[in-house]
């Protein structure tokens, strides 16, 4: 499907080597946007903007640590200055760090939430300062459907995930009046490495599908795990013209593994 208001738009993406990161990238791409990669992974986004540069599509890789102040700044101006004004934002960068509470150690709290939120929070306000003098843009956040259930040993990841959630939501706020919507996409259950590395057995898909009593999940009702694709296509939407009237929402895609909360 092609959407309009994005084609020729310049496009960051974080957390752009792998995972979703690399499906919304993909997706962008794929809609005649120009993507700016950003991830620490080098290696990574350099392999996917050579592949997609050779099969016509422009995309640059902009190596960058989001939870780095500094290191933000920096990446978010030169991109500006080489490949044009960011028209998009999608943050995706995310880090998942499991673990009972009583043990849970400090640097592990620390590493989530300087990815998981401080990495959003730098990166959003380095591109809203550009966006608010140009009067428009979009700004969406990855974030998931824990940050509104709990879950047990993801403590941190929660946490982070609801905060991430609704700093962009007040950014929304804060920059309705600059024409800048800021929206939140949270997917569930997805087949990325951050999600096999949760599974202990060769049927951990169809665990997460059929749910844990003893850990309080009920299952996928949909009844399949999403595929990156599915969380980059809602990506698009939110980001493109067709949602022009839509901002500070948050739309779950879970395969109704949180009952629509």
């Amino acid at each position: 499907m092609k959407y309009s208001g994005i084609e020729g738009k310049v496009a960051l993406v974080t957390g752009a080597a792998q995972g979703i990161g690399e499906a919304v990238a993909r997706a962008l791409a794929g809609q005649r946007a120009i993507v700016a990669a950003v991830d620490r992974n080098e290696d990574g986004i350099a392999s996917l903007a050579a592949e997609l540069n050779a099969g016509g599509f422009h995309v640059a890789a902009y190596p960058a640590d989001v939870g780095d102040s500094a290191a933000v700044e920096r990446a978010v101006e030169r991109i500006e200055s080489e490949l044009g004004p960011i028209d998009v934002l999608v943050n995706v960068a995310g880090l998942l760090r499991t673990g009972p509470i009583e043990t849970f150690s400090d640097e592990k709290w620390e590493q989530t939430f300087r990815v998981n939120v401080n990495g959003v929070f730098y990166m959003s306000r380095a591109v809203v300062q550009r966006m608010s003098r140009r009067q428009s843009g979009a700004i969406v956040t990855v974030s998931s459907n824990a940050s509104g259930v709990p879950r047990a040993h993801m403590s941190a990841y929660a946490a982070s995930k609801a905060a991430a959630t609704m700093f962009t939501k007040c950014l929304g706020l804060e920059y309705a009046r600059h024409h800048i919507r800021c929206n939140i996409v949270s997917p569930g259950s997805t087949d990325t490495e951050m999600q096999r590395a949760l599974w202990n057995e060769e049927n951990g898909a169809e665990a997460v599908i059929s749910g844990s009593p003893e850990h309080f999940r009920l299952g996928i009702p949909l009844g399949r795990i999403a595929l990156p694709s599915d969380i980059a296509d809602a990506v698009i939407f939110l980001a493109s013209d067709q949602a022009r009237h839509i901002t500070m929402h948050d739309l779950c895609i879970d395969g109704g593994a949180t009952l629509g909360c």
